[in-house]
């Protein structure tokens, strides 16, 4: 692994991945909340919940990337065996797109959840 410090230049791309998720979960808290204390619909509630843990697990692995990443890193910048060095590395960028097919899945049963709530609101107003 004579590039190591490539696997270190994939971690600020990380780093965005983690504070956009960060700033995900902080709303989606938020919102949850504000529909609990509002009494609104508890299905509603269970599948924001759910979407909450997805995003947690998502965090998970962005942060088991970077810690994969980092360690790669060093092995090669030491100097120790490159193999396992690019090994680790490998396995950091699996990680990082384990974490990116959970935030597609997010973001599919996000609006899902968002249209549900648009038809129940549209309900109660008739």
């Amino acid at each position: 692994m004579n590039n190591w410090y490539l696997p270190i230049t994939i971690v600020p791309g990380i780093g965005l991945l983690i504070l956009s998720t960060s700033n995900l979960m902080i709303t989606l808290s938020n919102e949850i909340n504000n529909l609990i204390t509002k009494n609104l619909s508890e299905a509603i509630i269970k599948r924001k919940l759910t979407q909450l843990k997805t995003l947690n697990r998502t965090m998970v692995f962005f942060y088991l990337a970077i810690a994969c990443l980092a360690t790669s890193g060093l092995i090669g910048g030491l100097e120790f065996n490159h193999k396992i060095g690019s090994y680790i590395s490998i396995l950091g960028v699996i990680l990082m797109l384990i974490g990116l097919i959970f935030l597609v899945k997010y973001s599919y049963k996000a609006v899902s959840i968002r249209q549900d709530q648009f038809k129940n609101h549209s309900n109660h107003k008739k």
